[in-house]
């Protein structure tokens, strides 16, 4: 089993409370080796646990185990992925040089 920090340290209430959606375009965001990692083990175990609901024909409820699962892993996969800082736009970065030119 791999063991990832950045796993360790998210606790799960915390994970289900990420928004769904962010306000305005979308962002690029700065992801480390240490959150890229995460979210890969993150993709491939949802990818497993989905294409295994997939071969057995569960029904899909709240209450069935392996979509609870999906779920959750999707709620810390969201979490790593916001935790992540946003890459500044080209006018952020231009006011930004702008204001140090000006000091």
């Amino acid at each position: 089993m791999v063991s990832c920090p950045t796993l360790n340290r998210l606790p799960v209430s915390a994970a289900l409370s990420v928004p769904l959606r962010t306000q305005g375009r979308a962002r690029q965001r700065r992801i480390s080796p240490e959150a890229g990692h995460a979210l890969e083990i993150l993709g491939h175990a949802i990818e497993y646990l989905s294409d295994e609901f997939a071969h057995t024909g569960g029904p899909v409820s709240a209450k069935n185990a392996q979509v609870e699962a999906v779920q959750l892993l999707m709620a810390i996969n969201r979490q790593i992925y916001f935790a992540c800082p946003q890459v500044p736009t080209l006018g952020e970065r231009l006011r930004a040089m702008l204001h140090m030119r000006e000091a």
